[in-house]
């Protein structure tokens, strides 16, 4: 089956423009991320004065962990995120309030 709702069925009628939302909300969060990645780590990595067309290696061990970093923080807060948001619906409060990570 196609993520955009083609090839699943002949019935299907094209593409489904709530699919299409959605993949254009999660297009967006990608993007964002990515956005934030490489500002937060070419300015805690990477001087403003390029004195060299390449990274030395100092750079490009800083900028290796600090991409390290930002995922294993990104997958830790979403795994947290994912177990409020279960516990939120097991306990039936749809509230949205969260508690301190």
């Amino acid at each position: 089956m196609s993520f955009l709702g083609r090839g699943s069925s002949p019935a299907a009628g094209g593409v489904n423009p709530e699919r299409i939302e959605l993949a254009t909300a999660e297009l967006d969060m990608i993007t964002d991320v990515f956005n934030r990645l490489v500002t937060t780590c070419h300015t805690k990595c990477i001087g403003t004065r390029y004195s060299e067309p390449d990274l030395n290696k100092g750079e490009s061990v800083c900028v290796d962990r600090c991409v390290s970093k930002f995922f294993e923080v990104n997958k830790k807060v979403g795994e947290k995120m994912q177990q409020m948001g279960a516990g939120a619906q097991a306990s039936g409060n749809n509230s949205g309030s969260f508690t301190s990570l």
